[in-house]
């Protein structure tokens, strides 16, 4: 895939904690309107990457754009520096990454939402507070207005008369469709799940899914890390496996699923399926 038709575009993106390295050199692209599907043991690093694409987590190197835009960092124009740099006499070298402010960051943070598994709505606030909070505080939009777009999100998320709830009186499965109402509320580019039903009990598992499956089909870009196979096979265009800090295999779900080329992804599909 090239460069200018992926919406996300992960390059060489290394990460470590301590002496723990939990990312080496990973590459990823996802095109605009598909899904992918990242599975692999715990601690294989794919929540630390899925963090990585929204700077919750900060990248020791590599990089990470969504839509063309790099993430977390700013490139200097070369011929600019170049001038003030002989201009002072030293200062930022030319063509090297600077980290954004943190206004700057949470900017980028509108257009790419992130669903946790363990929701973090807050609790003081109704369903539809929960929902209209970031519309109105980090985009400026008028109340009634966020409150309108929200009562419509509740309402394809099958929640349209728990606007005035608290999330405590909701099932898990319902705090996990608020929480997705929450992340559509800012119209992002990109929808980050991290094993979005990880924290369900089993029956309440297929209403999350069906919501993500909906999004799907409306085009919605999204990267999924979950451990929920069959999902997999039936919405991604693209399944990736992960282990160790690598992508060990990727491809169309039906050749990673039922043909995987690696002994390690056989190995972990043989014990999940």
């Amino acid at each position: 895939m090239s460069t200018q038709s992926a919406m996300v575009d992960i390059r060489a993106v290394h990460k470590s904690f301590g002496p723990l390295q939990v990312l080496s050199g990973v590459d990823l692209q996802v095109r605009a309107g598909e899904v992918t599907v990242i599975l692999g043991p715990s601690g294989s690093g794919k929540s630390t990457l899925l963090r990585t694409v929204n700077h919750l987590e900060k990248a020791d190197s590599g990089s990470v754009s969504v839509d063309g835009a790099l993430v977390g960092y700013r490139r200097e124009d070369k011929a600019a520096v170049w001038r003030a740099f002989r201009k002072a006499g030293g200062g930022r070298r030319p063509g090297r990454l600077y980290e954004l402010r943190e206004r700057e960051i949470l900017k980028q943070r509108t257009e790419i939402g992130f669903v946790f598994q363990n929701f973090r709505l807050f609790p003081h606030l109704t369903v539809l507070e929960n929902i209209t909070e970031a519309p109105v505080a980090a985009l400026g939009r008028p109340k009634k207005e966020a409150a309108e777009s929200a009562r419509a999100l509740l309402d394809r998320v099958g929640l349209a008369g728990k606007a005035d709830a608290y999330p405590r009186t909701l099932s898990g499965g319902q705090q996990q469709r608020v929480a997705i109402a929450r992340a559509l509320a800012l119209e992002p580019k990109l929808l980050l799940f991290d094993e979005p039903t990880s924290a369900l009990d089993p029956e309440l598992v297929g209403e999350v899914l069906e919501v993500i499956r909906n999004l799907a089909h409306r085009g919605t870009t999204m990267i999924v890390v979950t451990h929920e196979i069959g999902f997999a096979r039936e919405v991604a265009d693209t399944v990736v496996f992960m282990d160790g800090g690598r992508i060990v295999e990727q491809g169309p779900p039906g050749d990673v699923l039922d043909h995987p080329r690696h002994e390690r992804t056989a190995s972990f599909l043989s014990k999940v399926l």
